[in-house]
This record gives structure tokens, C-alpha cells and sequence, in this order.
């Protein structure tokens, strides 16, 4: 077993590894497959077909597996690193450690918002966006989204909310379902009840690739979702009593009942159960 822990308490041996391991994996074409995966399997609820990633119950296990499969991936080129954590409650600043020139770099230029420190700045050999992603072979990112359209990090209070909800998800089972954990996290935004949340409002604080379904591109996509991932973590202790619903797939027929995951489906692609991610006590913890 082994732990994952706070980026912030991260060595600078540990960060520098960290980082040695995700440039391998580039170079090999490995990461770039995570992308291509993440947005194969980012489907709308407006799409009709399955959905295991997100908008949906599924979103915790499907998510947990996949960045176990790039922890795996890392540690195959370097068995002592794991993916740290980003509490974004906590590390708010735009000039946190995470972003400094020596970890996951800073925010994109004024203009056309290229990452232009650090080691996944195109500029320093390391890092082209793969094909499809942009119209340019760079890392974008547009922290805040300072202008018209501002948007400002989830706080302390947002992921509490969530946290004491203690149904884990609420039919239709998708980006509009108002109550339950699942979406208070994803933070799909519901007309006149709630503005996007949590995880979603993250992704698009931190912009460029980050805003859409490519949004493993940007490195900082795994230290949030392992956040994510430790979240699902706290909720579960929180409520012992409650279980990840649907226990099958919904009874009614129609969209949802095809497109959902049970308990015991199967998800793709690989053909795993969100039964059998519900607990991570032997392959990980969180320090």
C-alpha cells in the first residue's frame, strides 16, 4: 500500500520525480492514450449512449480506476510515486507552490494564455498538446477567468454542503439530479437552484484544456481528481449507512436505464463494477 499525500507537502525530490515520471509517460505516447480515453468517454446526457465518466452515479469509481490505470502508468517508470492531492479550498492562490517553475508551472500569458514556466511549457521541449485538442501545439491555462466571466475557486463551505448530504445520488441521475452528493461534487449547474460547483467550477477556474474534455492534457487534472477522489473518500466515512445507488440500473424504461451504471455493471473500458472500487484500503490511502 502506499500513500498519496498534499502536493504542498511534497518534498522538491518528490515533486521532481513526480514530474520525471508524467515527462516519460509523454514521450512514450502513454499520456496522450489518457486523453484520448477521457474524451471518448466524456458523453453529455444529452448523447444517446452510455455514460460511466461523467453526469452520472459512476463518476467516483469510473474516475477512481482511471487514475489508478495512470498511477500504474507512473509507477511503472518510477515505483515510489503516487499522485498527490490538490486541496483547492486550501490552496487557492495563483502563485501556490503548485504552480511555481519547478512543479505544474503558472498561468498562461496575457493574450492567448500559453504556460510559458515550467516543465510543461512548450517551450521547454516537453509538452505538445495532442492533435485535436487546440489549434496550437501548447499548454493553455486562464486562471480565474478574470473579465466578464469570472469564476472563483470552490471554498470550505461549497465541499461541507456536499459532504453532509447523505444520499450519494438522486434520480434523473444526471447533470440536472438536485440533490445527492454525487452532483453537489461534480457540480453540474441546476437552473435557480445552484451555479456550477466543486469539481466542475475547478476545471474552469484553471481554463484552457482543463475547461473540456480534454482536460487530462493539463497534469494539474490528476492532483484534482485524486482531491476528487479523496472527497468520495471523507462522504463515505461520513455516512457509513449510505451506499452508492443506483443498486441497479433504474426500473424505468427509457434514456437513463440504458445509460446508467449499477452497482454491478460493468464499466468501460475495463469492464469493472463500481462495486469493486468502493474501497481503495489496500491499494492506497491518503496522508
Amino acid at each position: 500500500m502506499y500513500t498519496r499525500k498534499n502536493q504542498r507537502d511534497l518534498t522538491r525530490t518528490e515533486k521532481r520525480r513526480l514530474v520525471d515520471a508524467i515527462l516519460k509517460i509523454k514521450r512514450s505516447g502513454r499520456y496522450d492514450d489518457f486523453v484520448v480515453m477521457h474524451r471518448e468517454y466524456y458523453v453529455m446526457d444529452t448523447e444517446n449512449r452510455s455514460r460511466p465518466a461523467h453526469m452520472t452515479p459512476s463518476f467516483f469509481p469510473w474516475h477512481r480506476r482511471y487514475l489508478l490505470e495512470f498511477e500504474r502508468a507512473l509507477q511503472a517508470v518510477d515505483p515510489g510515486v503516487s499522485v498527490p492531492y490538490w486541496d483547492w479550498t486550501q490552496d487557492r492562490s495563483t502563485t501556490s507552490s503548485l504552480w511555481a517553475e519547478d512543479f505544474l508551472g503558472g498561468n498562461g500569458r496575457a493574450g492567448d494564455r500559453r504556460v510559458m514556466t515550467g516543465p510543461f511549457a512548450y517551450d521547454a521541449g516537453n509538452w505538445k498538446v495532442g492533435t485535436g485538442i487546440t489549434d496550437q501545439n501548447w499548454l493553455t491555462r486562464n486562471f480565474g477567468r478574470p473579465g466578464r466571466d469570472p469564476v472563483s475557486l470552490p471554498t470550505v463551505d461549497d465541499v461541507a454542503q456536499a459532504l453532509k448530504d447523505p444520499v450519494y445520488d438522486t434520480g434523473p441521475w444526471n447533470s440536472v439530479s438536485t440533490e445527492g452528493f454525487r452532483n453537489r461534487i461534480e457540480g453540474w449547474g441546476i437552473h435557480r437552484v445552484r451555479p456550477v460547483a466543486n469539481h466542475n467550477r475547478v476545471h474552469q477556474w484553471v481554463g484552457g484544456p482543463m475547461a473540456g474534455a480534454a482536460s487530462p492534457e493539463d497534469p494539474v487534472f490528476w492532483l484534482h481528481h485524486s482531491f476528487i477522489d479523496l472527497l468520495w473518500d471523507r462522504w463515505r466515512k461520513a455516512h457509513p449507512k449510505s451506499a452508492y445507488v443506483p443498486g441497479r440500473k433504474p426500473d424505468a424504461p427509457g434514456r437513463e436505464r440504458r445509460h446508467v451504471f449499477g452497482l454491478d455493471d460493468p464499466m468501460p473500458p475495463w469492464n469493472v463494477t463500481p462495486r469493486a472500487l468502493l474501497d481503495h484500503g489496500k491499494v492506497y490511502r491518503y496522508a
